[in-house]
């Protein structure tokens, strides 16, 4: 499923289309302008409510307690694949956000090994569920694959890459 992120483009506003590629270079370039602060690389994922859904997954760099840059990629499932219930949204949310997390962290790997000196993490997945309303059956299962895959999970209200990044670009 990778080749949902290495083929076609990921939106950023001020740099417009971006290859996956592009994206890491962007990332390193922020870093570079302060590198001394410490970065954040968060993932989250939201989707629309329709049978046939959009799912705007984002990677959002965080320059802490400076602000950040995000990047955003719809994706789109072809007519044959429904989500009939939001428990299926949901779940592909996750699985999304946990493949691209992943993704990126084998590619940031890869490049820092000429950027030394930078210090950034990519620890965190936000999930768009939380205590209040019907998600909050779906916590323990998403905080579970979001750590098996061995990232930290953050949910409603702290989850602001999915609940309201991702959320405004269903």
């Amino acid at each position: 499923m990778a080749d949902i992120f290495n083929n076609g483009y990921f939106f950023n506003p001020t740099c417009g289309n971006l290859t996956l590629e592009g994206v890491l270079e962007e990332i390193f370039r922020h870093m570079r302008q302060k590198p001394d602060r410490t970065y954040d690389i968060i993932v989250g994922c939201d989707s629309s409510s329709s049978e046939e859904p959009n799912f705007p997954v984002a990677i959002v760099i965080l320059r802490q307690n400076e602000g950040g840059r995000f990047f955003l990629k719809k994706i789109k499932y072809s007519s044959d694949r429904k989500f009939f219930g939001w428990r299926q949204r949901i779940q592909n949310e996750v699985l999304l956000s946990i493949e691209l997390a992943l993704l990126l962290k084998e590619k940031l790997a890869e490049a820092s090994a000429n950027s030394e000196g930078l210090h950034y993490q990519l620890r965190y997945i936000h999930a768009d569920v939380g205590e209040n309303g019907v998600t909050k059956d779906m916590i323990k299962e998403v905080v579970g694959l979001i750590k098996g895959n061995g990232f930290e999970p953050k949910i409603k209200p702290e989850s602001f890459v999915a609940s309201t990044l991702a959320d405004r670009y269903a």
